[in-house]
């Protein structure tokens, strides 16, 4: 059966996020995905607290047949680095990349560059990527500066043999699903999504929209805290 991940979405949990874990959830499902990887900058508290309220579950199964796929956006000292399939705790901004994919590899899950070339965004450049034990590439991330940061990358996976990814990048609930992965899997679980990533999925591949771009953007400058519970908002 096919089932449809966006591999990349901050909830409000991330500094320049606006929406609830809630809200993406209930977006994600209206426009068809099976699930989504919650990826925010350098916390996984979105994470635990929809483990907490029943939305996802510890032991990497669906909760009423969608699945939440633990992860973060670690700022390390090299550029952005998606970490799917755990989740990390202690100090992780500014942590060396290499020491990330470590910590990653010892917890099972898998360490992929987020938005590569696209060094506006803290992309890791390439003499870095060449170094780094990384499981995967994400090529198309519909959030990116420029076209050309997508197909660098899809060119740097192709010539590596690397595994290539495609998420949303969305910090609000409608630009979810916008990119995302369709897996073909006999089992559904993060294990299996895993797995997937590793074996190769179909990519869907989609850009923001200007209104959505646009939204982005002004969420960066402002950095706005809208609603946020006080443990986010005071963080």
């Amino acid at each position: 059966m096919a089932y449809k991940i966006d591999l990349h979405c901050h909830s409000w949990y991330s500094a320049d996020g606006v929406s609830s874990p809630e809200e993406l959830i209930v977006s994600a499902k209206a426009r068809g995905l099976n699930g989504f990887a919650i990826t925010d900058h350098n916390t996984c508290e979105a994470y635990r607290y929809m483990v907490e309220e029943g939305f996802a579950s510890k032991d990497g199964q669906p909760v009423d047949g969608f699945l939440i796929v633990p992860g973060v956006e670690v700022s390390t000292a090299e550029g952005h680095l998606l970490c799917l399939g755990v989740v990390l705790g202690g100090r992780l901004k500014g942590t060396p990349a290499a020491e990330i994919c470590r910590r990653v590899h010892e917890l099972g899950g898998l360490a992929i560059p987020a938005h590569p070339y696209d060094y506006f965004r803290a992309g890791i450049r390439e003499a870095v990527l060449d170094t780094l034990p990384v499981d995967g590439l994400e090529v198309f991330n519909s959030a990116t500066t420029l076209k050309s940061c997508n197909e660098r990358a899809r060119l740097y996976a192709e010539r590596r043999g690397l595994p290539m990814t495609a998420g949303s990048d969305a910090h609000h609930e409608a630009a979810i699903g916008t990119a995302h992965a369709v897996f073909d899997l006999p089992a559904f679980s993060v294990a299996a999504v895993l797995d997937g990533i590793r074996r190769g999925a179909q990519l869907h591949c989609e850009y923001l929209t200007f209104r959505h771009a646009m939204r982005k953007t002004w969420n960066n400058w402002m950095r706005l805290r809208r609603r946020r519970p006080p443990s986010v908002a005071h963080s």
